[in-house]
């Protein structure tokens, strides 16, 4: 960042912000594992040694600089969780001599003596508990913190209900076993003295989750018109149960008002609105991918007479990007993913979308979604985020008999 030295220069004469920080020497090292942690948990930034609070360059000792920059990286080493990857850079401006730190964007949440910092104007402050969940969420971070596997308040193991979790149990197992498969599988997860149903236990074992995790559930609206028109407004609902049973109904949904045209000219050809295969790889990813932790939120489902919008929760996780989606992947919600990569689509539809499992971890999701709805309706998909959600628009398929000569 700031690697031509003129942009440099202007920065530093602009002063601090959230982007560049200024010392007149090096810090403490709780005090700049705070500073290096801080910017790493959110967009990056640079620190620069020798640069006084006003934007007055003094300089280091020439002698001290190696030693400087050795403390620097223990520093990111030692007191940092997990460790942060830095850039240093020893520079000369105005004939005095600096050491600059570059941190770039992490992978993962940073922890340091602080806490957990993020970087907010010219300033760090500790991260409110909600921000905290959700950048975690977003950045995957399992090793520190897995949202489906938390353990969800106010449940117990009778929350898990028998007929769905046996599907995750191997057959013939004894009561004890079962228990202790359970807890293996982290469907359950030991608060304190006692067991809870975790997030994924929840949303795979019992029959309304969004009674413990509120707008867990997917909402499905159909309208006749272009616009979100109560006044055009045809079918609404909404889905709830384990979330096969909500990715299911949601499709039987889109399949009850897509509409087939036809033709007829040598034989008979018939052409969906769109791609019943696409329709399922949607509904999969966005009930696995989703951020549950975003409460005030839920999947959403609206179709209008010429597309179909579906949004979900939750930033793109990691460094993925929009652009990158049909050829990056990465897992918000690991355990869910493994969860429903075991149970077995019903025959009927399995055949339909060309699958045995609802999720099989081979990337090909996004491709199916773009290639063959773009095959159907010669208009691309068009995968958004915006804010923290997720949004997809397919696009219906016109009918053939509009394309038949009068």
């Amino acid at each position: 960042m700031f690697d031509n030295l003129s942009n440099l220069i202007e920065k530093i004469q602009l002063g601090e912000d959230s982007t560049i920080e200024f010392k007149r020497e090096l810090p403490r090292r709780d005090a700049l594992a705070d500073e290096i942690a801080a910017f790493a948990n959110v967009r990056g930034g640079v620190l620069l040694i020798g640069v006084d609070d006003h934007g007055e360059i003094v300089g280091l000792n020439p002698r001290s600089l190696n030693d400087a920059e050795g403390t620097v990286v223990e520093i990111c080493r030692d007191s940092i969780e997990p460790q942060v990857s830095i850039f240093t850079e020893k520079l000369r401006l105005e004939g005095k001599v600096l050491l600059k730190i570059d941190v770039p964007r992490s992978l993962f949440v940073h922890k340091s003596p602080g806490g957990y910092l993020t970087r907010q104007g010219s300033s760090k402050r500790v991260m409110p508990t909600d921000q905290l969940a959700r950048l975690l969420q977003s950045r995957s971070q399992a090793r520190i913190i897995s949202f489906d596997e938390q353990v969800v308040p106010n449940t117990t193991r009778d929350t898990l209900r028998k007929d769905h979790y046996q599907r995750f149990i191997r057959e013939g197992a004894t009561e004890n076993e079962v228990e202790d498969l359970l807890q293996k599988r982290r469907l359950l997860v030991k608060d304190g003295p006692v067991f809870r149903a975790s997030v994924a236990g929840l949303l795979m074992c019992h029959d309304r989750p969004d009674d413990y995790l509120y707008n867990s559930f997917i909402q499905a609206v159909f309208y006749r018109g272009k616009t979100m028109d109560a006044n055009y407004q045809i079918d609404a609902k909404d889905f709830r149960g384990p979330l096969d049973r909500q990715v299911m109904d949601a499709y039987k949904f889109v399949e009850r008002y897509n509409q087939v045209s036809a033709r007829k000219d040598i034989g008979r050809t018939e052409q969906p609105q769109y791609s019943m295969r696409a329709v399922f790889e949607a509904l999969v990813n966005a009930v696995v991918h989703r951020d549950y932790s975003r409460t005030a939120s839920k999947i959403r489902l609206f179709m209008f007479a010429d597309r179909l919008e579906l949004s979900s929760p939750g930033a793109l996780a990691n460094t993925l990007t929009v652009e990158r989606l049909r050829y990056g992947q990465a897992t918000r919600n690991e355990l869910l993913a493994r969860l429903l990569s075991e149970i077995t689509v019903e025959d009927n539809v399995g055949r339909q979308v060309a699958r045995r499992y609802f999720l099989e971890r081979r990337g090909e999701g996004v491709g199916i979604i773009l290639d063959e709805s773009t095959a159907l309706s010669g208009k691309a998909p068009v995968y958004e985020q915006i804010d923290e959600t997720l949004h997809l628009t397919i696009f219906a398929a016109k009918s053939l008999q509009s394309e038949q000569p009068l």
